[in-house]
């Protein structure tokens, strides 16, 4: 009779088997890696409605239709840009000499894999924020283990399952949490050659001290409250339909939502006129299934708790929904907006992660930057103005992880933009070729010629070598 170990006692046997492989192949082809994201994409491709089902069930209600939409329609996409890039990416590059070097040396880069790659994975977009860095690791030709979420049980089994049937545990293994919350330190205790971690910034601080211990390199994707300006030219109908089609997203489960807005003082109530409208058009009933459940009943309280202590603080809340009660144990939140929030409310203190969307009015939009800039980075900045030079003043004038202008979130989607965030919202970038250099160990090279340009220079220090130093001097070097 065998015992089945434990996620946990999984982790140790088969971070070695992959260190070991790893070092077996320590520069896979081009032709193995196309492999290695064909089998990906084909994973996808024979699951995909498993994989639906499998997140519906984690999150209560979640249509399929967003899951399709926003991860797995998004990842073969960025699988197919990976694999069509990967020639170029892994071709070595050739660098400038100085004077010393010539005239026969020669100089390159290449990039190599780092080895054995964690990537900690969050719940709100589970498939895709495995895929996402997946797909950077695997094109710089790693080993994956990936770790899931506690919140993505059916998901993670389902990986966990069919894994196998696409890939040795050797290059990829999925690791479902069991709730006892000893997985997740473990993991990133491991002394990976690259953790890579998507959640709160509470938890990546843990993590980042796990990994230091180690030496391992993190890359940190955190969240943040990111701000909206909608600026005076702008239309507040517009900049309410766009903003809201974002905050209703996944139910504001979205590290890039809208955190907050803030909009001209004289144009706040077109601002609510337009939200109301765009609620009512799009979101009839909360119970048809369109609209996605927090995620936990912890989640779901704690937004409870924040919209009461707001309201108990002397916000105003406003009922965009109009709709049927929520029915049943969904944990079904029908969205709000919060008009004259303040900094003592707990909405305005930590990242809201839920479909409530507090708006402040403005008149003077330097002041609206200023507050911008006092408080910690955020991993998105929104800008809805017309105005080229504006938006460009609006862009210059802060820091963010991405921007977004005149369409919030989408920044995040694109396969040839860097995703990545700045200060307390995270650091290091992936998508595209920066997630396949974040994986990749960029090695310079470089090779002497039979002329050796340093005989000028050799020691004694008078004479001809002090000729050629006065003439480096001119030229710069």
């Amino acid at each position: 009779m065998t015992t089945e170990l434990s996620p946990v006692d999984r982790l140790q046997p088969v971070f070695t088997a992959q260190q070991r492989a790893h070092l077996q192949n320590l520069s896979p082809d081009v032709a193995a890696r196309r492999a290695a994201l064909e089998r990906l994409a084909a994973m996808l491709d024979t699951h995909w409605h498993d994989m639906t089902a499998a997140v519906q069930r984690d999150f209560g209600v979640r249509n399929p239709f967003e899951t399709e939409l926003t991860e797995l329609v998004q990842a073969k996409g960025a699988i197919r840009e990976a694999k069509r890039a990967l020639p170029r990416w892994c071709r070595p590059k050739k660098r400038k000499l100085s004077l010393l070097e010539f005239p026969t040396a020669s100089a390159w880069t290449f990039p190599q894999p780092v080895g054995v790659v964690g990537i900690i994975v969050p719940w709100n977009f589970p498939i895709a924020m495995a895929v996402q860095p997946m797909i950077g690791a695997l094109a710089a030709g790693n080993r994956v283990m990936v770790k899931m979420s506690e919140n993505s049980l059916h998901l993670a089994e389902l990986l966990q399952r069919v894994s196998p049937q696409f890939f040795d545990p050797n290059e990829v293994s999925f690791f479902a949490d069991d709730g006892t919350g000893t997985l997740g330190p473990a993991f990133s205790a491991l002394p990976f050659n690259h953790l890579f971690f998507t959640g709160s910034a509470d938890t990546g601080r843990k993590v980042m001290a796990s990994a230091a211990a180690n030496l391992t390199p993190v890359t940190l994707e955190l969240g943040g409250k990111s701000p909206a300006i909608v600026a005076k030219d702008y239309s507040a109908e517009r900049a309410a339909e766009r903003i809201l089609w974002s905050k209703m997203l996944n139910s504001g489960q979205i590290c890039t939502s809208v955190d907050h807005v803030y909009v001209p003082t004289d144009k706040v109530d077109a601002f609510v006129r337009a939200a109301k409208a765009w609620v009512r058009k799009h979101i009839p009933n909360v119970n048809n299934g369109d609209f996605t459940s927090i995620i936990d009943t912890r989640s779901f309280a704690r937004l409870q708790d924040t919209i009461a202590d707001a309201k108990q603080h002397g916000a105003e809340i406003v009922e965009l929904y109009e709709g049927p009660a929520p029915t049943g144990e969904t944990r079904v939140l029908p969205p709000k907006l919060v008009l004259k929030p303040t900094t003592a409310m707990r909405i305005m203190q930590r990242e809201i992660f839920g479909p409530v969307l507090p708006v402040i009015a403005y008149d003077d939009i330097n002041a609206v930057v200023a507050e911008i800039n006092s408080r910690p980075r955020p991993l998105a900045f929104y800008v809805f103005s017309d105005d080229r030079k504006l938006q460009y003043q609006l862009v210059q004038s802060t820091i963010s992880g991405g921007v977004g202008i005149n369409e919030p979130v989408v920044q995040a989607g694109i396969h040839d933009l860097p995703f990545g965030g700045s200060g307390d919202s995270g650091m290091g970038h992936y998508h595209g070729h920066e997630g396949f250099l974040t994986f990749s160990k960029l090695r310079p090279v470089f090779r002497q010629g039979p002329i050796r340009a340093l005989d000028f220079v050799l020691p004694p220090y008078s004479g001809r070598a002090a000729q050629v130093l006065s003439i480096m001097k001119k030229l710069g070097g």
